[in-house]
């Protein structure tokens, strides 16, 4: 999609309310005293000062050192992200000074400021003091969690007290302090969470405390009773924590599940229902009516959200032909994305595809098949666009006169018209703001945001803002397809959900790569959404990787991200260039484009969209977005991934993981050995299991190493569910 000819520095903003677009700046004249002042070595020192007298008061370090807490970005500026359900990985460096045991609880703290969950951490990093828990917010809202660290006395015990007791050294003085530490644990009422002690576990203790003073046993037994299995669990639940040091409360943004997981099925309207006349040689149009008539097939693909290209009036001026040609002919529809006419802007409906009555019918018709209805925001106009006339200052004029049209060197959109916020950014917010209202009032939950790294972040900042905090419920995902800073702060600043490079990631290395960084920590702000393809793209893999290079992209796709989409015609195959470019010849941007669906049956790929997102539906694991890991492979087209999402923190109350095999190549058969990592599986060491490939329905007995053959003509991967055996 096109970009900005020019662009601009925008200044840091002030700290905006969600109702005050970001305005220009205007800085004063300096005055005559300023400019004497401004000596290098005076401004050096009045900079410092005043960086000195801003700079927040420093909080002591609690008594047990909590640092490196994770997520949090720049000191909690950006909040970390989550959905409902989400399992967040919390982490944070956790240590004391000498040799005393020392622990960590994460603490999820709701929106009205109570503590809703707690977690006791684990040590993931032996010797590097780096602990984790998970936290699962159970509603939208703005949350915030903590990191407690502790002095864990019993954990002290626990670790000197086999060490004395079998060098007999002070044998009854550590008995007798295990016994008064259990005893301390088992006379409380409730531990310092406020969580009642259940009186079968403040029995427990008092037995394992009367253990420890039995004079009559043997010292090492009277020691086992107070290590037993039992009464460390006990002591789990209801730790005794001494010296409790909290981290600050981190920001938190909670949204509903489809900002994480979801899958997106792409149409342009006015091809659905569209019909070429042999004896005029002329097309008739599709419309939101005709379009309407397709989506229950969409939806028993299993689709979450029908996703619209734009929907608004069309501009005349240099419109754009087949192919992207600029001599239009009579009955080209031209680019929707060349947005205006004389019929109306963003906030109107191209008179072709009907009006906001027919639209109203469609989006109802899609929540009768359990769609949601997204939208794409291109912002940008065609020359025949209203706010060209009524707001030339929006645009940007060259030293001729003219208006600027959007280039992306080489190419050029001579159609299109990008907008300048540098002349009137308050202005242009306030309308966009407007024009996105019009479209929520309409029943469209989501938007699909065209080229939103050619726009400053501080009006999306603010514009995200202001539609959270009337319309919680709606999505923006950012079609940016730019460089890895923008791209993430652009979710840092309120985006739910963006494109990726996922689109070129081919390799063994480069898809393993891949898949283990937009899981890993960035994944607490940008959420991926994985496409194989879209309008604009289709790579060199997808020209020629057929049938089976298509089924193979799906699968990826569908289980290597909770969000992921395709555009119409995927089902068909689609994959012949335009000569020169990374897109499909006969461009739809640019015509009507009906297709067949009855020929779609034959490939398989419908049948195969279809299982993909059943099983989605039918897995948690497959809903989550931190809980991937790879697995290395003997051959390098064999690509191997799971998500594992343990008991506790899924909402079936069941271990569910979900273990996935692809061949990359579509043209050759392939085979070799999986170095399966058992505990990632939520399995124990050297464990067998029964390997219940969800897609063939076939069943397998596998342990650490399985062999696996994957042909790209029969089956192009294996997607396991792992049951214990």
């Amino acid at each position: 999609m096109p970009v900005p000819t020019t662009s601009a520095p925008v200044p840091e903003p002030a700290p905006q309310t969600a109702s005050e677009p970001p305005a220009a700046p205007e800085p004063a004249p300096p005055t005559r005293r300023a400019r004497k002042a401004a000596s290098p070595a005076k401004a050096v020192a009045t900079a410092e000062a005043a960086a000195e007298a801003a700079r927040p008061a420093r909080a002591p370090i609690g008594r047990i050192p909590v640092v490196d807490v994770s997520p949090v970005a720049e000191a909690g500026r950006w909040p970390a992200k989550a959905a409902v359900g989400e399992a967040v990985p919390v982490r944070a460096t956790v240590f004391r000074e000498g040799h005393d045991a020392c622990a960590a609880t994460a603490v999820l703290v709701g929106p009205d400021g109570t503590d809703r969950a707690r977690a006791t951490m684990v040590d993931i990093a032996p010797g590097l003091d780096r602990y984790e828990a998970h936290l699962v917010p159970d509603e939208p809202g703005a949350w915030g969690f903590r990191v407690e660290g502790w002095s864990d006395p019993f954990g002290t015990w626990a670790h000197d007290a086999p060490l004395k007791v079998g060098a007999g050294v002070d044998v009854e003085l550590v008995l007798e302090e295990g016994a008064r530490l259990l005893t301390r644990a088992a006379d409380r009422t409730a531990d310092d969470a406020g969580a009642a002690i259940p009186e079968a576990d403040a029995r427990l203790l008092r037995d394992a405390a009367t253990a420890l003073r039995d004079d009559s046993r043997p010292a090492e037994a009277r020691l086992a009773a107070g290590l037993s299995a039992e009464v460390r669990a006990a002591l789990a639940a209801h730790p005794v924590r001494e010296l409790v040091s909290p981290s600050p409360t981190y920001p938190l943004v909670v949204d509903r599940p489809l900002a994480l997981a979801g899958s997106w099925y792409e149409i342009f309207p006015r091809s659905i229902g569209a019909t070429y006349d042999d004896a005029t040689g002329t097309w008739s149009t599709g419309t939101l009516r005709t379009a309407a008539e397709d989506l229950p097939r969409i939806a028993g693909l299993g689709f979450d959200v029908v996703y619209l290209t734009p929907i608004h009036p069309i501009g005349t001026t240099h419109r754009k032909g087949r192919n992207n040609t600029l001599d239009a002919k009579p009955g080209d529809p031209g680019s929707p994305y060349a947005i205006g006419s004389a019929d109306g802007g963003h906030d109107a409906i191209d008179p072709s595809l009907g009006t906001f009555e027919d639209f109203d019918a469609f989006v109802a018709a899609a929540r009768e098949q359990g769609l949601e209805v997204a939208l794409d925001l291109a912002l940008q106009c065609s020359p025949d666009h209203p706010w060209v006339a009524e707001h030339p200052e929006w645009f940007t004029t060259r030293l001729d006169g003219t208006i600027a049209y959007a280039e992306n060197p080489p190419k050029k959109y001579q159609d299109i018209y990008p907008l300048n916020f540098d002349n009137d950014p308050e202005g242009i917010a306030r309308e966009i703001r407007r024009v996105l209202q019009v479209w929520i009032d309409h029943g469209v939950t989501a938007f699909r945001v065209d080229n939103p790294h050619t726009k400053p972040l501080s009006f999306w900042q603010w514009l995200l803002a202001d539609v959270r905090a009337a319309h919680p419920e709606v999505v923006f995902l950012s079609e940016a397809f730019t460089r890895p800073a923008m791209m993430l702060n652009l979710a840092r600043v309120g985006f739910h959900q963006s494109y990726t490079y996922f689109t070129w990631r081919n390799t063994k290395e480069e898809v393993a790569e891949y898949l283990a960084e937009v899981s890993g920590e960035q994944g607490s702000w940008m959420r991926p959404s994985f496409w194989p393809t879209t309008h604009d793209i289709l790579t060199p893999y997808m020209q020629t990787g057929g049938t089976a290079g298509f089924a193979v992209r799906a699968v990826l796709a569908a289980l290597g991200s909770p969000t992921w989409g395709i555009y119409s015609g995927y089902e068909l195959v689609e994959d012949v260039p335009r000569p020169g470019v990374e897109e499909q010849i006969d461009n739809e941007k640019y015509e009507f484009k009906p297709r067949d669906w009855a020929a779609a049956e034959p490939l398989g790929i419908a049948r195969l969209l279809r299982s993909l997102n059943e099983i989605r539906r039918a897995h948690p694991a497959l809903r989550q977005l931190r809980n991937l890991t790879v697995h290395p492979t003997s051959d390098p087209s064999l690509v191997a991934f799971s998500r594992h999402l343990p008991a506790h923190l899924s909402p079936t109350g069941a271990d569910d993981t979900v273990l996935v095999v692809v061949n990359l190549d579509p043209r050759s058969a392939h085979d070799g050995v999986v170095d399966l990592d058992l505990a990632a599986l939520g399995l124990e060491p050297d464990a067998r299991f029964v390997a219940h490939d969800v897609l063939s329905q076939e069943v397998y007995a596998w342990d650490a190493r399985p062999w696996v053959r994957l042909d790209p003509y029969s089956r192009v991967a294996h997607v396991i569910r792992v049951e214990r055996a």
